[in-house]
């Protein structure tokens, strides 16, 4: 038997990172999402406050850690947009006893701002935040996709557009 597993998701806004964290949830995985919780406390614009970002990702971390040292395990549902960020996890992972893997959504910036268009046209909710066009431009620009050397980094979803190469 293999020990607790944690998966970092790793994409932009509109890839599908969510979509992919909650099948996981519906499969008995515990979920850690800033935008979850930062609903939760009343929160409904982005970007979010940094203050209120860094408090949720501490506490999350602490949550993250003591469900993997009982045995659970758990996505974290954020972009994970850094190389720097990822290797941070990984090793928070790790050192609380758990199997660590990447997965990653690519999408190409049309589909990215397309599906955030769509997002914006509907209703709100912890996981569908507005994103205005110049904001999801930031994050994309941002962004760092993982490195062939993150031997831990699954693609998954099927978030390209065919015919589509903006990337």
């Amino acid at each position: 038997m293999t020990g607790p597993r944690v998966v970092l998701m790793c994409g932009v806004a509109g890839s599908g990172k969510s979509t992919h964290a909650k099948e996981l949830e519906r499969q008995g995985w515990l979920r850690l999402s800033i935008d979850v919780e930062a609903w939760r406390r009343g929160h409904r614009e982005m970007p979010l406050p940094v203050e209120l970002t860094d408090d949720i990702r501490a506490r999350q971390r602490e949550v993250l850690v003591t469900a993997v040292r009982a045995g659970r395990d758990v996505v974290v549902d954020y972009s994970f947009w850094s190389r720097t960020q990822r290797d941070d996890y990984r090793k928070l992972a790790r050192g609380a006893g758990a199997e660590v893997a990447v997965h990653y959504c690519p999408v190409t910036a049309s589909t990215a701002h397309r599906r955030i268009a769509e997002r914006n046209a509907g209703p709100r909710s912890a996981d569908s935040y507005a994103i205005e066009g110049e904001i999801l431009t930031a994050y994309l620009a941002g962004f760092e996709e993982p490195e062939p050397d993150e031997t831990d980094v699954t693609t998954v979803g099927t978030t390209l557009d065919p015919g589509v190469s903006d990337r």
